[in-house]
């Protein structure tokens, strides 16, 4: 499989898929998100899905951003079917966000009339601007004098909250953290899913960091001859995988239940 650029949109077609999934990335890695995510969305399109990553450039209106990807991802559903991908009858839909991604994905399914089998919400967070990016105000004047007076996302987190408590609509949740993530916020947000959605939420809190997901392929090439240095070398890299491999894991049992977990 190779990427294909549609309609603003990074997508990957496996031969025969069983599903759709539409990704969004975190703040500042969301740009290109067939390379700061590329194992991960490769290994799922592996399984079967179609993965349609949108990128965004982040700023303080969420909501517009929200707006934006989605039609984004829309039109390249459109352009999907016109060339036949999606003749052979119903896909489900997943949203899969990491970190501000998942913000997206849940303003998505509060503010638009979008069809969700699920959602994967990892690592989210919903801080105010004050605290998610006061290293800014460093190096941007223009970002320093709003900084100052004030200037707060758009829905602020605690709209953000209410949007979710009130209007949210994708029942079934897949909400993912990290043992060693310290700007995660994913319990406050399972509290509030579980009481809209008392049966269709599933909380897991897996080894890793905020940057698990970001987890690069790094070929090792032994030598001729299996030698000490390559016993060191393919250990270094199963160690370095372990968190991975157990987040994509668990996304693909969730994703699809019969289907294998290797």
């Amino acid at each position: 499989m190779n990427w294909k650029e549609i309609s603003g949109n990074w997508v990957l077609i496996p031969r025969r898929p069983i599903g759709i999934i539409h990704f969004l990335g975190g703040a500042f890695v969301a740009t290109a998100p067939h390379i700061t995510y590329r194992l991960l969305l490769e290994n799922t399109a592996e399984k079967g899905f179609i993965v349609v990553a949108t990128p965004f450039v982040n700023t303080f209106d969420h909501q517009a951003i929200a707006e934006r990807v989605l039609v984004n991802f829309e039109r390249a559903l459109v352009r999907l079917e016109d060339a036949g991908v999606l003749s052979k009858g119903y896909l489900p839909i997943y949203g899969i966000g990491h970190s501000m991604g998942c913000k997206l994905h849940l303003l998505i399914g509060s503010l638009f009339p979008v069809e969700r089998a699920g959602n994967i919400l990892i690592s989210f967070n919903n801080y105010a601007a004050r605290d998610a990016i006061p290293f800014l105000e460093q190096f941007n004047y223009s970002f320093q004098f709003y900084y100052n007076f004030g200037l707060e996302f758009i829905p602020s987190p605690q709209e953000t909250i209410k949007l979710v408590q009130e209007r949210y609509k994708v029942r079934r949740n897949l909400i993912i953290r990290f043992t060693n993530d310290s700007i995660d916020q994913s319990p406050a947000l399972t509290e509030l899913l579980q009481k809209r959605f008392p049966t269709m939420v599933t909380a897991k809190t897996l080894p890793g960091n905020h940057l698990t997901p970001l987890t690069q392929d790094v070929k090792w090439q032994p030598g001729n001859e299996f030698n000490p240095f390559d016993a060191v070398g393919q250990w270094f890299k199963q160690e370095m995988y372990r968190d991975f491999y157990q987040l994509q894991r668990t996304i693909l049992f969730w994703l699809n239940p019969l289907s294998s977990s290797n």
